[in-house]
């Protein structure tokens, strides 16, 4: 197998469904009309509701959703081989991902961009909406400390990663101050995207001078400052730095995987791994559970994640300029993220099965599984550093990447420079998911505390909005300044797939309301469905044999009573869900349809 074949079908089969499956979603079981205003144009405050260009909502949503989760899931799920990957990457993608973020940015428009468990609330009863409430706002804390983590990590002592990550806010500012006062998108996108390669290009300058050394940080300094920056993400008007800053980030990513699959194309690696392995009834280095249902927990985004919500139901609903742009940005960039993560996939099975299994695996695994490295010490070499028992999926990627780039001629003696390129590269991936997310947060702590503070809820209040995006960066800031977030981080799969099957249950409740046929319904149903029944297994699957089983080296009593509540929320939710589909499929469907264009804007 050579990875040519899996981009060429890949890419075919996306383009497929985004014109097929995606226009489906839109003309017959959304119905989108754009003879209607947006929330956007509603409630155009200039602070958070603020009209936007297409592309720049696309940018903004791709680089808010596209975090760690597209680049290090797949290459983690690598261990049971190439084949289950692909296949949930592209399944999951096309039946559930890019089905749930289009059908949750449509149900948070249709409730004026409210957040998702206040969607909930109107949709399946106030129970299920303060259990959606709940489940969210820890998930987002985790979400957000544990990806700050990944960039504490890639920016320690680093910089050039320093200097290049943070000049992409003012840069990012001056060109949402520019297009606003002139309109001017591509003057604002040239200079601005010209403006952060240079940067990235002068960044290893820097180092070894004075500037560098006052730009280099140890994990606590950073720990404090990046919850400052978050605060300023969150609370100024998107408009200046959160929605150019996203824009910009997505032509780097989207350029670096662009580059990825040319580099595929003009190399055409082969696929080291078999279609399976040994690890795939359980039992490996890296995932110890089985393929099924943890192929699919390990693999979030890039085929379906419940972090999405967060973003269907933040910033973006506040953005869309047309009804009709839900396709583009909803369903389009979920099947760009799918393609990013395969390539992801593709970077890590061309590495030889020894060499992924001794970067990801700590040196007494790797002892204990009876392999050999191949081009270990070539690679680490010509990087610059160790790469043994580096786990956690990032190194491994910018291994691949690097090993792919530089067997095209021109580039063979660039490889410690793409390999921090790419550490660089993913830093900024999990940066733009940090600003949105501190913002979905600000967002659900006015939607969830504003019950009880009511001048809370108001999002066109300064102090309001002040006071929200504080606590938020306080409480995640918290968590990351103390590293209590790292003994509950296996908790994020589970309770992050939980996240997108509340999502689908809500899709499921708007489109059984608004949908001319009943059985347009099963486009949510059956994703929702096989989800689940997978983040159940998972679950009890995690308390039995890690968390509660005191001769696991992962016991936790505090993590298995967190996976308990989780699970729980979930039930809780199911059962309020399928009692209210009970109570609307008594009624009529075109009784629904003509309510809902009623009791929604």
């Amino acid at each position: 197998m050579n990875a040519i074949t899996i981009v060429i079908g890949s890419i075919c089969i996306l383009l497929i469904v985004y014109r097929l499956y995606g226009t489906f979603m839109a003309a017959k079981v959304l119905k989108l009309d754009d003879s209607k205003p947006t929330p956007a144009h509603k409630l155009k405050d200039g602070q958070d509701y603020v009209p936007t260009n297409k592309w720049v909502t696309f940018g903004h949503h791709f680089a808010a959703i596209a975090a760690a989760g597209p680049l290090v899931g797949p290459i983690l799920a690598a261990q049971f081989g190439y084949l289950p990957g692909l296949l949930w990457l592209l399944i999951g993608a096309v039946v559930g991902g890019a089905v749930h973020d289009m059908v949750v940015l449509f149900a948070s428009m249709r409730r004026d961009g409210k957040s998702l468990s206040e969607v909930a609330k109107e949709e399946l009863g106030p129970v299920a909406g303060f259990c959606t409430g709940l489940a969210m706002l820890f998930i987002i804390t985790i979400t957000m400390a544990g990806l700050s983590l990944v960039v504490l990590s890639a920016l320690e002592r680093n910089p050039w990663g320093t200097f290049a990550v943070g000049i992409t806010i003012p840069i990012a500012m001056g060109v949402g101050l520019y297009h606003k006062k002139t309109g001017n998108l591509k003057v604002a996108t040239i200079v601005g995207f010209g403006l952060i390669m240079a940067a990235i290009v002068f960044g290893p300058n820097i180092q070894g001078t004075a500037f560098g050394d006052l730009l280099t940080f140890e994990k606590s300094t950073l720990a404090l400052i990046l919850p400052i920056y978050a605060f300023f993400a969150a609370a100024l008007p998107v408009w200046l730095l959160l929605a150019p800053r996203d824009y910009l980030s997505t032509f780097m990513k989207i350029g670096v995987f662009a580059a990825l699959i040319l580099g595929v194309f003009y190399v055409n690696p082969a696929v080291q791994f078999p279609a399976f392995t040994e690890f795939i009834n359980g039992g490996g280095p890296i995932i110890a559970g089985p393929v099924w249902p943890f192929i699919s927990i390990t693999i979030a985004c890039g085929a379906i994640s419940g972090f999405h919500a967060f973003v269907g139901s933040g910033t973006t609903p506040k953005m869309i300029n047309r009804w009709s742009d839900i396709k583009g940005v909803a369903f389009g960039a979920m099947l760009v993220e799918c393609l990013v993560a395969i390539m992801a996939l593709i970077a890590a099975v061309s590495l030889q099965p020894g060499d992924y299994f001794a970067i990801n695996s700590t040196p007494e695994k790797y002892a204990t599984l009876g392999m050999e490295t191949v081009n270990l010490d070539k690679l680490s070499e010509e990087v610059g550093m160790d790469l043994e028992g580096r786990t956690g999926g990032a190194v491994t990627l910018a291994v691949g990447m690097t090993y792919i780039f530089t067997e095209i001629p021109i580039f063979e003696k660039m490889a410690s420079y793409f390999y921090q390129f790419v550490i660089l590269f993913e830093a900024v991936f999990i940066l733009t998911a940090i600003d949105s997310g501190t913002r979905v947060s600000r967002y659900l702590i006015q939607d969830f505390l504003g019950d009880f503070i009511k001048p809370l809820k108001r999002t066109d209040s300064l102090p309001a909005n002040i006071f929200a995006s504080a606590l938020a960066c306080f409480i995640w800031g918290y968590l990351l300044f103390s590293g209590d977030i790292s003994s509950i981080w296996a908790l994020f799969g589970v309770s992050n797939q939980l996240m997108a099957a509340i999502g689908l249950i809500v899709g499921a409740t708007v489109v059984l309301k608004i949908a001319d046929k009943r059985w347009y319904m099963l486009t949510c149903l059956v994703p929702l469905a096989y989800l689940y029944v997978t983040v159940n297994v998972a679950g009890y699957w995690m308390i039995t044999n890690v968390y509660l089983n005191t001769e696991n080296a992962g016991y936790s009593v505090l993590n298995g009573i967190l996976s308990i509540i989780m699970l729980i929320l979930g039930l809780v939710i199911i059962i309020a869900s399928i009692n209210k589909w009970t109570q609307l499929w008594k009624i009529p469907q075109t009784v629904l349809v003509e309510r809902s264009k009623t009791e929604a804007s």
